[in-house]
Formats: C-alpha cells, sequence, structure tokens
C-alpha cells in the first residue's frame, strides 16, 4: 500500500491545499460509497458546508452556535465567504441556511499528513433545535473506537472514487472500526497517528469518499467518533477511510464551544 503522502484527500480539490499532498474527503473528492439513502433522524446534526460554488464539505454541530469540521477543509478559507446548510437531507435546499463569523483550527494540525485534522466554525446566526435539527455528542476523552465496532458515516460526497458528480440527497454507510495496527500496515506506520482511527472493510466496497471529508464518523449511541479525513482512493481493498479521533483533541474543541 502507499504511505500518507500518496494518499488522496477527501476534501473538493478548490478548497484545500492539503488535498494536493493527502487525498482528503473534500466537495469534489467523494461522497459515500457503498452506502444508502439516509432518512430524516439518522443525522440530525450533520451540515453541509458551502462557498459560493456550494457544497464542498461535511461538519457536525456541537451547540446552536458551533460546527466542528475538518481543519483540512479550513485551511485558507474566509469566514464571510461561508455559509452552512442544516436541517436538510438535501445539500442544495431546504433546512436552514446560515454564515460563519469566524473558523479556526487546530494549532497542531499538518497539512502534509493531515495529524490533528479538526476545526471549529462559529457560527454567525444561532441554530436552534428542532424536528429536524439536533447537536452531536461529543465522546469520553482519550477513549479510541473498539476495533470491530460498527460506526456510521453520511455525507453529500461522491459515490465512487475519482467522481466529480455530488449526489443531492444525503447518504450513509456503516463500517467497521480496524486496529491501528491493521491500519499502519495498510498506509506505513508515521502515516496514521495516535489522532486517527480507522474504518472499512478489507475487501473494500464501502467507504466515505470525496465531498465528506468534515463529515461525521458515529456510534451507535450517535457519539462523533470522528470526522472524516483521507484516505487512499475510496473503498479500495485494503485502504480503510482514515478519520480525526475527536476523542484525543476535545482539550481544542471544548476551548472553541
Amino acid at each position: 500500500m502507499v504511505n500518507a503522502a500518496a494518499a488522496f484527500a477527501l476534501a473538493i480539490p478548490a478548497v484545500v491545499n492539503a488535498a494536493a499532498v493527502l487525498g482528503n474527503r473534500g466537495e469534489s473528492g467523494t461522497q459515500i460509497v457503498g452506502g444508502v439513502l439516509a432518512s430524516t433522524g439518522d443525522f440530525p446534526f450533520i451540515v453541509s458546508l458551502q462557498d459560493s460554488s456550494g457544497h464542498f464539505c461535511g461538519g457536525s454541530l456541537l451547540n446552536a452556535n458551533t460546527v466542528i469540521t475538518a481543519a483540512h477543509c479550513t485551511v485558507g478559507q474566509t469566514a464571510s465567504a461561508l455559509k452552512v446548510r442544516a436541517g436538510s437531507l438535501q445539500r442544495a435546499s431546504g433546512g436552514t441556511l446560515v454564515g460563519v463569523s469566524s473558523i479556526k483550527t487546530h494549532p497542531s494540525f499538518s497539512s502534509s499528513n493531515l495529524s490533528n485534522d479538526v476545526a471549529i466554525w462559529k457560527l454567525a446566526t444561532a441554530i436552534p433545535t428542532s424536528s429536524t435539527i439536533g447537536y452531536v455528542s461529543l465522546p469520553v476523552a482519550n477513549s479510541d473506537p473498539a476495533t470491530g465496532a460498527i460506526t456510521s458515516v453520511a455525507g453529500w460526497g461522491t459515490t465512487s472514487s475519482g467522481s466529480s458528480s455530488l449526489p443531492a440527497a444525503l447518504r450513509k454507510v456503516d463500517v467497521p472500526v480496524i486496529s491501528r495496527t491493521e491500519c499502519r500496515a495498510d498506509y506505513g506506520t508515521s502515516a496514521v497517528t495516535t489522532s486517527m482511527f480507522c474504518a472499512g472493510y478489507a475487501a473494500g466496497g464501502k467507504d466515505s469518499c470525496q465531498g465528506d471529508s468534515g463529515g461525521p464518523i458515529v456510534d451507535s449511541n450517535k457519539v462523533l467518533l470522528g470526522t472524516v479525513s483521507w484516505g487512499d482512493g475510496c473503498a479500495g481493498a485494503n485502504a480503510p477511510g482514515v478519520y480525526s479521533r475527536v476523542a484525543v483533541l476535545l482539550d481544542f474543541i471544548n476551548a472553541n464551544l
């Protein structure tokens, strides 16, 4: 397998400079592969991050004024040029669309290997809970997703690796956590840091993809385990999705709520 420097980030290329280095899963990258349409209530906290061209990354509402997303979706962005859509399964319509007042990336974010790949966006207008909107729960500090646990990831990314067409409706897929040891065997020891965890199938077929970057991966209790970060293409054999590990990034997150 390739090392991290040869992987593909999952954010839309025009958005992220890290996309040239890693396989960010952002806007023009990919969508959920091997998944199904999400239903209202599945991910009430998910949001679409948008610029003048539309959706480019995903995120999750932490409270009425705060979104967590990937740092690689945030580098180079200007808050006043951004919008967040919440409460809709459609990336381009419905729900609530608000502006962004400020953005902050993790101070130790590395654009070379996507370590500490989280950022906080503060909203210009509060988004209250409703029948279609909720806030995501954070994990226990320093906890690590259990190997084999089934997780769920969602987004508006492409449905196949390398595609440039984004689906209109939110999609989701279930993938098992794989051990960090196994993931390092796939990508290289230095590529997968302790601020990351991996999920997917050895045979491939199900994964997050470009356009899904920054979106949530949650456990069965809808606790936010991570944000979509990177991978070598999408849904390939022995090339799992790699996610930020929110539980070890809580100091930064809680300081910016």
